[in-house]
């Protein structure tokens, strides 16, 4: 800006003496003594501009407030330019903003598919691994009569006498109880096979979420609180327990009661 203001002032100075130089060749060159006087007299101000310009220092002066105008308008726009940039900057806050807001809502959106999903595993897992639950119940009283008819028979073999089977019911007892004891055992295997386990918690500690507690034992043998006997086995399917077992509960006697034992 400074270059072209100094341009422009030189221009300005070379333009004035271009027009002074051609107004004063264009005169006569026998100037009157009323012209010669009042050149005389014109002598001692200021030149005039014939054309009604303004001299050099007027020119300078123009100049410089064109310079000041011209910084003036720098300045504004600058202003303008600076105002414009933080504008830009708040957009690109705000979007900065919403980006995150979107960003973090994806996350959330995926984090919460991902649950979706590993619960819809776990859940057809579970479905896959209960199927056979209510089925598996259906065949838990036909695997406890088959345990009571093996237990049956084969306590009726200490009460025959073999010298007097006369009609060979004996053998035939024999084979009834290895039929029963083979169906029973391949019954278990089925079980196992489908993740259904029988479970005897006898001497253990009563749990009530394995144990169904149907009566109490008086038992000072036992600590109280463990399963003295066992009515009806347990199952549990994998770690679910479908039948708890049927149990009796030991019980600590009185002191009394403990002595009457004892004198008795």
């Amino acid at each position: 800006m400074t270059s072209e203001t100094t341009l422009l002032h030189r221009w300005s100075l070379s333009f004035s003496t271009f027009q002074r130089f051609a107004i004063s060749s264009s005169a006569s060159p026998e100037p009157s003594e009323k012209e010669h006087g009042g050149g005389v007299e014109n002598d001692s101000q200021e030149p005039i501009n014939p054309s009604g310009g303004t001299n050099p220092g007027e020119a300078e002066v123009t100049d410089q407030a064109k310079e000041s105008g011209s910084q003036s308008d720098g300045e504004l726009s600058v202003a303008d330019m600076l105002k414009l940039v933080e504008e830009k900057e708040g957009l690109m806050e705000a979007k900065q903003k919403e980006i995150e807001q979107m960003k973090d809502k994806v996350v959330r959106t995926l984090a919460e598919m991902e649950n979706v999903m590993a619960r819809t595993r776990r859940e057809a897992e579970n479905s896959k691994k209960f199927s056979v639950q209510n089925f598996a119940k259906g065949l838990l009283d036909v695997a406890d009569n088959l345990g009571r008819a093996s237990s049956h028979v084969e306590g009726s073999f200490t009460k025959i006498d073999e010298s007097k089977d006369t009609i060979g019911a004996l053998p035939l007892l024999r084979t009834l109880l290895e039929g029963v004891e083979m169906t029973e055992k391949q019954l278990g295997e089925v079980f196992r096979k489908f993740g259904v386990e029988k479970f005897d918690p006898e001497n253990e500690l009563f749990d009530p979420h394995r144990h169904n507690a149907v009566f109490q034992v008086p038992d000072n043998s036992k600590s109280p609180g463990t399963v003295a006997h066992v009515l009806k086995p347990g199952y549990m399917l994998y770690d679910r327990v479908i039948r708890p077992a049927e149990v009796g509960v030991a019980q600590a006697l009185n002191n009394d009661a403990a002595e009457n034992n004892k004198s008795d």
